[in-house]
């Protein structure tokens, strides 16, 4: 047996059609979610930890060297990270459901043990997501301000005439990205951690769950961008109770989707 569960060289599990859910899918995974954070709240912060002390981190870099406008589209791509990061919080809540003992040691274990599994392409996928949109966010703010002199206050030039121009340009080519990006993850870690799947079965899968359910996860997606928008406003403090809150919602998300129980 692996670590996770599955036996070892486990065939590739088989994946059922996915179900279609409501906006009141939402409010119960979200209820789900919280319960589990108050349930095993350590869990939560020590996951969510390593994701806030790295934007703090960023941002004092940025701050120090008065390029804070450069921290803008980092904080903007950042989300694109909170997947990855709560992927030990889909191990918990999982082991919550099925009323297995939470041991520290054991959870790590499981996490710990992707490494053998397809969930470092996947990170990879990710990373390299996030990689290129900075450079894309660079590229945009190059083409609108790189003849110019960089304004003493950020704010100033980014209210400038080319500075608003920038943001609706990059808004609109990062929404774009942000979709599809979101379409392909969205259901692909915890599937990856709770089935024995290539990971881009796991993407293909999850790009499947949001077309057969287009108007609910697409508001899925807005309630996520506003909860970890507000959660990175004081410097990202609120994400030690947006990114438990939400993976492990996006645990039982999966779950209504593609669990055989429900």
């Amino acid at each position: 047996m692996t670590d996770n569960g599955l036996p070892e060289h486990a065939p590739p599990s088989a994946i059922p059609e996915p179900r279609r859910i409501t906006v009141a899918t939402l409010g119960e995974v979200l209820r789900l979610g919280l319960r589990d954070f108050a349930r095993a709240p350590l869990y939560g912060i020590v996951f969510s930890a390593i994701y806030v002390i790295g934007g703090m981190v960023m941002y004092a870099i940025f701050s120090a060297s008065a390029a804070e406008y450069w921290f803008i589209p980092i904080a903007v791509g950042f989300p694109i990270l909170a997947p990855f990061a709560a992927t030990g919080l889909y191990e918990v809540s999982r082991r919550l459901q099925r009323g297995e003992p939470l041991k520290m040691g054991e959870v790590f274990g499981i996490v710990f043990a992707q490494k053998d599994r397809q969930v470092p392409s996947m990170a990879m996928v990710v990373l390299l997501t996030f990689m290129f949109w900075v450079f894309l966010a660079h590229t945009i703010f190059a083409l609108f301000f790189g003849l110019q002199p960089i304004a003493d206050s950020t704010w100033s030039m980014l209210f400038s005439g080319n500075g608003l121009l920038m943001l609706a340009v990059g808004s609109a080519v990062g929404g774009v990205m942000a979709a599809l990006f979101y379409a392909l993850t969205v259901v692909s870690l915890p599937l990856l951690l709770d089935r024995e799947v290539d990971f881009i079965t796991a993407m293909i899968t999850s790009f499947s769950c949001v077309t057969a359910n287009l108007p609910v996860m697409a508001l899925w997606a807005a309630i996520i961008a506003a909860a970890l928008f507000i959660g990175m406003v004081p410097l990202f403090l609120g994400l030690f109770v947006v990114l438990p809150v939400f993976g492990h919602a996006t645990w039982h998300l999966y779950c209504h989707l593609l669990c055989d129980d429900r």
